[in-house]
C-alpha cells in the first residue's frame, strides 16, 4: 500500500521563524507525508525572496500578490505586473488578496482596489486567486458575483471561517474552500458542519503556517507537517477515512493549481 501523501495548500515559508528553520520544517513535513507545499505571497515587494525559496526546493511552489493588510503599501501594483511575474514556472497562483474588515490594517478602499486588481490578474493569467476574507462576507460575495459576470476565474476561499452561506455562494460561483487548523478547535462545530456539507471536489486543507496551529499543537508556531491534523478532523467531520480524504484534497489541489506538476508519489 502506498504511503499517504498530503498537500499543504497555503503556508508562508518566507515569514520570520520559518525561513531560518526551513531545513527542519521541510524534513518534518516529508516525515509526516506532506510532500508538496504552496507558499503564499503577502507583498509583491518581498516576492523575490519568496521565489528564491521556491526555486531552491523542488516541492515548494509559490504565488504572487499583496495581502489585504498590505494593500495600502502597494497601491500601484497592476494586474499586468502580477501577470508578468507569473511567467516563472514556480509561480502557480495569484494572491493572497481580498478583504479583511476585522483588523482594517489597510483602508477598505485600498483593499477593494487590490482585490479587483488581483481578480483581473487571475482572469488574465488563468491561475487561481487565493482569497483572504474576514468579517467581510457581504462585500466579498458582491465583488465575486460582479467580477464573475465580467469573466470567469478560478479561486479558493482560503482559511475559511466565514458564515456557511458564503461557502455555498463560493461553490455556486465555481470556487474551492480551504480549511485550516481552526477546524480542529473545540469551538469550531459550525465550521465542521460547513466542511461536512460541501461537495467533496471543492475542499482543500492548509496550515496558514506559521499561524493557526491545529490541536494538539495550538499555541505553538504552525508548520506544514501539522496539516495532517486538520486533514484528520476533516475526515472525521465527513465520516470518511483519512487516506481517502488525503487523496480527495490532493486531487482537488492539482485540479485547481493545475500549473503544478503532479509528482508520481501523488498519482
Amino acid at each position: 500500500m502506498s504511503r499517504m501523501r498530503v498537500v499543504d495548500s497555503h503556508c508562508h515559508l518566507d515569514f520570520e521563524g520559518m525561513e531560518e528553520n526551513l531545513p527542519g520544517i521541510l524534513a518534518r513535513a516529508e516525515e509526516a507525508g506532506v510532500g508538496l507545499m504552496l507558499s503564499i505571497s503577502s507583498r509583491v515587494a518581498r516576492f523575490p525572496n519568496l521565489l528564491r525559496i521556491a526555486e531552491s526546493h523542488a516541492n515548494v511552489f509559490c504565488t504572487v500578490g499583496t495581502h489585504p493588510h498590505n494593500a495600502h503599501e502597494e497601491p500601484d501594483v497592476t494586474a499586468a505586473d502580477l501577470v508578468k511575474l507569473t511567467q516563472h514556472p514556480k509561480v502557480v497562483g495569484i494572491g493572497e488578496a481580498g478583504l479583511d474588515y476585522h483588523y482594517d490594517f489597510s483602508p477598505r478602499e485600498a483593499q477593494m482596489k487590490g482585490f479587483r486588481t488581483h481578480i483581473a490578474a487571475a482572469r488574465e493569467s488563468g491561475l487561481p486567486l487565493v482569497i483572504h476574507t474576514r468579517e467581510a462576507e457581504e462585500d466579498t460575495a458582491r465583488v465575486l458575483e460582479e467580477e464573475m459576470a465580467q469573466g470567469t476565474f478560478k479561486a479558493v476561499l482560503h482559511c475559511f471561517t466565514s458564515q456557511d452561506w458564503l461557502a455555498q455562494k463560493g461553490v455556486e460561483l465555481g470556487l474551492t474552500v480551504s480549511f485550516s487548523g481552526i477546524l480542529t478547535y473545540k469551538t469550531a462545530e459550525n465550521l465542521r458542519a460547513t466542511a461536512r456539507a460541501l461537495p467533496e471536489d471543492r475542499i482543500l486543507v492548509e496550515t496558514d503556517a506559521p499561524y493557526l496551529a491545529p490541536v494538539p499543537h495550538r499555541g505553538k508556531p504552525n508548520e506544514p507537517a501539522f496539516v495532517v491534523k486538520t486533514l484528520e478532523h476533516l475526515a472525521a467531520a465527513r465520516n470518511t477515512e483519512v487516506s481517502r480524504m488525503a487523496r480527495i484534497t490532493s486531487d482537488n489541489f492539482f485540479r485547481l493549481f493545475d500549473k503544478v506538476p503532479r509528482p508520481e508519489a501523488y498519482s
